[in-house]
């Protein structure tokens, strides 16, 4: 339960520094919204993503998975489709911001990540005597 908590988290700081940096997404609406979007990010990471990739393999194959940045800028759009429908003022303009949106909050997920101890590195510690 924890880690679920701790990757909303990364997740949502990653969307506010997208929001920050990238022209083209926007969030107006209250400070909790943002919270509300970031778990909306993670569903469809969860739920959609896996088959959007599945569909898109021939693609992901062909390209050397460089078509992972369009599937993540995909995942971006929905989130932000997602968010317009229940009003929580998250929105992206078009596929260009999409797309450096999604750098944005890849590379500050796997910054954050890294930044953060994880379970396995904690199972590693050997203490010598």
């Amino acid at each position: 339960m924890e880690r679920y908590l701790i990757k909303w988290l990364i997740n949502t700081i990653a969307i506010m520094l997208a929001i920050k940096f990238v022209p083209g997404i926007g969030y107006k609406g209250e400070w909790w919204g943002v919270l509300l979007v970031g778990l909306i990010f993670g569903i469809v990471n969860t739920f959609i993503r896996p088959v959007v990739k599945l569909l898109t393999l021939p693609f992901l194959i062909v390209t050397l998975g460089l078509f992972t940045f369009v599937t993540n800028a995909m995942m971006l759009s929905v989130t932000s489709w997602i968010s317009e429908q229940f009003e929580l003022g998250f929105y992206v303009t078009g596929f260009k911001a999409a797309f450096i949106g999604a750098l944005i909050i890849s590379l500050a997920s796997l910054v954050i990540s890294c930044l953060l101890p994880s379970e396995d590195k904690e199972h590693l510690h050997i203490q010598i005597k």
